[in-house]
């Protein structure tokens, strides 16, 4: 071990940092696969077997919950680790709540992966984790603030630096929405299954506020804190605008808080309540394009990396990605976009725009810097991190067009009425007309997948060579010191 290497070991907790860093790429490739196989089984149904632990219904929560508390979870772990020792240039503060948030997360991932398949669900968008479940994310996410908050507290910088505080205001708001969305009673103290304290349209709208606001802060606000390190760092220059960070961390804080109700247009929701969620939408645009100019203006003289750096590429298009979705859902929220896209694959098409575009990509990017960092070494392979960039590329563009065709077709075909005033085509039509998009679809989810399994290797390659790299520091020091 150089003495820089074991300098930095001294200084800053980075074995915590590995572990994450492993599981979000192991996550990424097993929350991927379950999805390629979801989206394969809705353009070939035959692929279930008839054997219920694999229909779509009980598969599909495992793929979200793998790739967004799994691969999303674990990356956000790891890079807020990261970027909280590094900017307050001080160890993590915790003791025994360090090593307990990464065995207390993967037991989440795997208990809520195991309960999906055997059929205990709650049914709730993004939080289908049944009781005793939510309570250990409870626990472990208490944790996850305490640790956060006491590493700032001991801080040897004056300055909080703007990434943390949209670190810290994701774990606040993810702690608020987890404990009011899951509030409910079980039917017995060794059973699984509970049921919400809200009824009706009121359980719809607590649902939502959690739904969108899952959204707007773990898979947002906790990605922007990425943004707001990795970028500067990797492009080696300051971030465009401070100010502008601090602008947009609070506008983007507040005003999220307000839209979730726009999912309930021409629902038993009260009407105004679902305007007041549009018309929070459309503010959004601006602190949302807002932390895009900032980020992309970052490489303000620094343009000619964008040439050869794959890794920089990966945070750009990341960025162009959230703009892109950041314009899309306000759109998708105005009442008359909404009765064509809504409950079709159009809403399916944005939500991946923004988790493949935007959240995996600048996890991608975060991680390719990250890494060697970690292992005190160089990525294995430069060349491997620009077949991944194409793949992902490729991948993403294919599924978002085919939901965008699918989405809009299915939308107008159910609106569509023959001369006397009926249906013009039934819903096994629709059904029948999306095969092809489905295909794409899937053959997306293959590139996207394949790029990942690239990324897999390259980073295990780059792990094994700073372990031998490592290795053979020490062997010479000891030779030396004998």
């Amino acid at each position: 071990m150089s003495e820089s290497h074991a300098a930095l070991a001294e200084q800053y907790d980075y074995d915590i940092i590995k572990k994450f860093s492993i599981m979000a790429i192991v996550w990424a490739v097993v929350g991927m696969a379950a999805g390629v196989y979801i989206a394969s089984e809705l353009t070939w149904p035959f692929l279930n077997f008839d054997i219920p632990y694999l229909t779509f219904g009980r598969f599909r929560p495992v793929h979200t919950g793998a790739v967004i508390f799994g691969f999303g979870g674990s990356a956000l772990f790891a890079t807020s680790y990261y970027v909280v020792q590094r900017t307050c240039q001080t160890r993590l503060w915790g003791g025994g709540l360090i090593p307990f948030t990464f065995w207390g997360w993967q037991a989440i991932i795997v208990l809520a992966a195991v309960s999906y398949v055997l059929g205990f669900s709650q049914g709730r968008e993004y939080a289908e984790m049944e009781w005793p479940i939510d309570l250990l994310i409870e626990v472990v996410w208490v944790a996850y603030l305490a640790i956060f908050v006491g590493t700032l507290m001991k801080r040897k910088q004056p300055h909080i630096y703007v990434a943390n505080w949209f670190y810290l205001g994701f774990i606040l708001a993810t702690a608020l929405l987890h404990t009011f969305n899951n509030l409910a009673v079980p039917i017995g103290l060794f059973s699984m299954k509970s049921y919400s304290l809200f009824s009706g349209t009121q359980d719809a709208m607590v649902q939502w506020w959690y739904g969108h606001n899952a959204v707007g802060f773990f898979l947002t606000a906790a990605f922007l804190g990425m943004m707001y390190y990795f970028v500067p760092k990797h492009a080696g220059r300051p971030v465009y605008s401070y100010r502008l960070s601090i602008v947009h961390f609070w506008a983007l804080s507040f005003m999220y808080m307000w839209v979730g109700t726009h999912h309930l247009h021409w629902t038993a929701l009260p009407d105004w309540a679902s305007t007041l969620g549009a018309t929070f939408s459309i503010m959004l645009l601006l602190p949302s394009w807002g932390g895009m100019i900032n980020g992309i203006m970052t490489l303000s003289g620094a343009w000619d990396k964008l040439r050869n750096d794959y890794v920089m590429r990966f945070l750009i298009v990341a960025l162009s990605f959230y703009g892109m979705s950041t314009f899309e859902g306000p759109l998708m929220s105005l009442k008359d976009v909404n009765a064509l896209s809504h409950y079709t694959d159009w809403t399916v098409g944005h939500v991946h725009s923004g988790a493949l575009g935007w959240v995996a990509m600048i996890s991608f990017g975060s991680l390719y810097h990250m890494v060697p960092d970690l292992w005190r070494t160089k990525m294995h392979s430069d060349r491997l991190v620009g077949v991944h960039f194409w793949l992902a590329t490729i991948g993403v563009l294919l599924y978002i067009t085919a939901m965008w065709i699918s989405g809009i077709s299915q939308g107008l075909m159910w609106r569509a009425f023959d001369d006397y005033g009926n249906l013009q085509y039934s819903f096994v039509e629709s059904v029948a007309a999306m095969h092809p998009f489905y295909m794409m679809r899937a053959i997306g989810g293959v590139f996207f997948l394949t790029g990942m399994c690239v990324m897999a290797y390259n980073i295990y390659m780059t792990i094994r060579q700073g372990v031998r790299q490592a290795d053979a520091a020490t062997q010479t020091a000891a030779v030396a010191a004998a």
